[in-house]
């Protein structure tokens, strides 16, 4: 008998649980109509006062459609919107989206680097995200979240990230992981002879990684300069990635 009053005590629990979280709207909505999505972002971006984004890829837009959306961005800027923008680091391997990306962060669509990996994120104010239904580059759709507790978390993900970026406008030189483990062991002061046998390649491998990190760094042969220290100092800064 009591186990019976405990169940049904329990049910009627479950119940009251239940009807209290029926009041309680979720908001989040999948939509898997990039057109959709697209014009509810415009129709945000002409009324809201912020967006924070995270942006992992570059855009795949080309032509009309890229100078439409720049130009969507100005004129955002100019009615007083702020916007801050995080990119991935391999955006800036692309000549014109880097251009395009210090024309806006010139603009005052604050941009910075950073070689985390990151999912597309867009939050209009305190109020909207969409966020990429599934994590890989242009998949269709996405999530359409208005749950303020789940905004709260986004924007704070946001914020760390931003802080652990570096500014679009710090020189970046990006190297291959190899180039990488040359330039690491040349910081140590060893030579070409010595690299090669830490890293079991030959001299030969060795001089031309060499040769190929003086070439991004655009440290040309000059009679004044060392090149192998100036390269070092790029790494030391932080600047030769």
């Amino acid at each position: 008998m009591e186990e019976s009053v405990s169940l049904a005590q329990l049910t009627r629990r479950l119940e009251e649980v239940v009807g209290v979280l029926s009041g309680v709207p979720v908001e989040v909505e999948r939509v898997e109509d990039n057109e959709r999505v697209r014009r509810q972002i415009l129709d945000l971006a002409g009324s809201s006062r912020e967006l924070r984004a995270l942006q992992p890829v570059g855009s795949r837009e080309e032509g009309r459609e890229e100078q439409r959306s720049r130009l969507d961005v100005l004129g955002a800027l100019r009615r007083g919107m702020r916007m801050r923008t995080v990119v991935h680091s391999s955006v800036l391997d692309d000549a014109l989206k880097t251009a395009r990306i210090r024309e806006l962060h010139a603009a005052g669509d604050l941009h910075r680097v950073t070689d985390e990996q990151v999912q597309q994120l867009l939050v209009f104010d305190h109020a909207v995200a969409f966020l990429r239904i599934t994590p890989v580059a242009y998949s269709p759709g996405a999530l359409v979240i208005r749950q303020q507790s789940l905004i709260t978390a986004l924007i704070d993900l946001f914020e760390l990230t931003w802080a652990r970026a570096r500014d679009v406008t710090e020189p970046t030189h990006r190297l291959t992981p190899r180039e990488r483990e040359v330039l690491a062991l040349m910081a140590e002061g060893r030579s070409n002879g010595s690299i090669a046998r830490a890293l079991s390649i030959t001299e030969a491998a060795v001089g031309k990684h060499v040769a190929g990190l003086f070439a991004k760094l655009e440290l040309p042969a000059t009679q004044d300069d060392n090149r192998r220290v100036l390269a070092v100092l790029a790494h030391l800064r932080g600047t030769a990635r």
